[in-house]
């Protein structure tokens, strides 16, 4: 970050007194460059305060829409699939609207694929199984989460292993598959407790809870 400015300072103090423009475009893309990638993270922490509190702020979208106007600007096509998947995120968790949501993490998955972006794809895979559960779309559901979590493996995310593992226990109860389920729930436990998850340990004891109790001893993780 600080060497983006200074170099912008130097292109500006060159350009004045030497009547050389000749680096200020590049200094710009830098500015540019930069500008996105805060405004991405701004978002994601705000994103973050959202799942903690349920209170929208106002800021969120116009922070993931900036980064994805400059990404686009940029020809980045990584750092754009990932601030329209953030787009598509927002309208998702903090709107309840799909119908604005599906068709966001659809262009990023495409823009995410063709950029070879695994991190963003899983996220994605991950987004469109939750709506697609939602929906009461089961099997779809259960392919996306399914496909999210061999790429969490590929890429040592094992958070984000156990979290996709919440949703297929869900899915295994609704199917019949119980046996399924109860093995997910085991392995999910383990490997988020092993990797320090505990709000996904709660949500895999809530999953338990919810999904398998007439077949499980709640005592037993």
């Amino acid at each position: 970050m600080e060497a983006s400015i200074e170099k912008a300072k130097l292109s500006y103090e060159r350009a004045i007194s030497t009547g050389d423009v000749s680096e200020l475009g590049a200094a710009e893309e830098e500015l540019d460059r930069l500008e996105a990638d805060l405004a991405l993270a701004r978002g994601r922490i705000l994103h973050a305060r959202f799942l903690d509190d349920r209170r929208e702020d106002p800021r969120e979208l116009p922070l993931f829409e900036r980064a994805t106007h400059l990404y686009r600007a940029l020809g980045d096509a990584a750092g754009e699939a990932n601030s329209v998947f953030w787009e598509g995120c927002f309208h998702q968790v903090v709107r309840n609207d799909p119908a604005r949501a599906i068709p966001l993490l659809e262009q990023s998955y495409g823009l995410a694929t063709a950029a070879g972006d695994r991190h963003t794809e899983w996220e994605v895979l991950r987004h469109l199984g939750i709506a697609d559960h939602a929906a009461g779309r089961l099997d779809s559901a259960r392919e996306h989460l399914e496909a999210s979590v061999r790429l969490c493996r590929e890429l040592g995310l094992p958070a984000a292993v156990a979290a996709n593992q919440v949703g297929l226990i869900y899915i295994a109860a609704a199917q019949g598959r119980r046996d399924d389920a109860v093995a997910l729930a085991a392995e999910a436990y383990a490997t988020a407790e092993g990797c320090g998850a505990g709000r996904i340990v709660r949500q895999i004891v809530e999953a338990r809870t919810q999904a398998l109790a007439p077949d499980l001893d709640q005592s037993a993780p």
